[in-house]
């Protein structure tokens, strides 16, 4: 049996990329926050299709409840290998950054960055002892360029850009690969307070993307297929920017 992670599985994109990995092969640790109904939903979908994933429910941006659920985990079974960790938690507090609460900034940078750090922490050295893993961080299109109104958010993900790159250089010749999806304008609870009638007249394809459309290319960084592929940033955003 092959494990994967999945940090906010419950929904949208991290909903979307349990359920392809699901389907190809992995059982799946579905981890979430808050919301049960969406995680036993995400879990139906999965083991309703013949798939096999796992529930863990606690907060990404607190250290102690990644070390002591994850870290209770791994010591509980240690016979099992997380080789696939996608980092997709992630919030938004847009505003401007003259209007924006301190608490904002912090709340951002907490959930959608230092949870990186918290969980890949706990997952990398098992993944460097056996050299062999794929490490999947969720960035965006305002890590890449910007976007007005959102420097907490764009900030948070242009860090881990920056720390994929750093990452893959300092674990590649173990055997671990460490890659970055930047999704664009895609149907998720995430944006639909935006105007999409407006907002796909600047998308090339014209439209936003799916959920479904993003996971894809989760699941072929995290295979064999893209084992030459590390340090990457692979948009996916109908080529609004490249």
């Amino acid at each position: 049996m092959k494990y994967a992670f999945v940090t906010g599985g419950s929904r949208g994109i991290g909903r979307a990329v349990c359920v392809q990995l699901a389907a190809e092969g992995y059982h799946v640790l579905i981890n979430y926050r808050s919301n049960d109904a969406e995680a036993e939903a995400t879990l139906a979908q999965i083991t309703g299709a013949g798939g096999s994933a796992e529930l863990l429910k606690f907060d990404v941006s607190n250290n102690d409840e990644v070390n002591a659920v994850l870290g209770g985990w791994l010591t509980a079974n240690p016979d099992k290998h997380i080789e696939v960790l996608v980092n997709n938690a992630g919030i938004v507090r847009d505003n401007l950054m003259v209007f924006m609460p301190a608490e904002d900034w912090s709340a951002v940078l907490s959930t959608n960055l230092n949870s990186f750090f918290f969980v890949t922490k706990v997952l990398l050295q098992p993944m460097l002892i056996r050299r062999r893993g794929s490490i999947i961080n969720m960035v965006s299109l305002s890590g890449q360029k910007g976007q007005p109104g959102q420097v907490n958010y764009a900030a948070s993900k242009g860090g881990v850009i920056a720390a994929t790159k750093s990452l893959a250089a300092e674990v590649g010749k173990r055997g671990v690969r460490v890659n970055a999806v930047a999704p664009g304008f895609i149907t998720t609870e995430m944006t639909e307070n935006l105007n999409e009638a407006e907002l796909k007249a600047t998308v090339p394809l014209n439209r936003f993307g799916k959920p479904e459309e993003v996971a894809e290319v989760v699941c072929f960084l995290a295979g064999p297929k893209a084992s030459y592929i590390t340090g990457e940033v692979i948009s996916v955003n109908g080529g609004i920017f490249s």
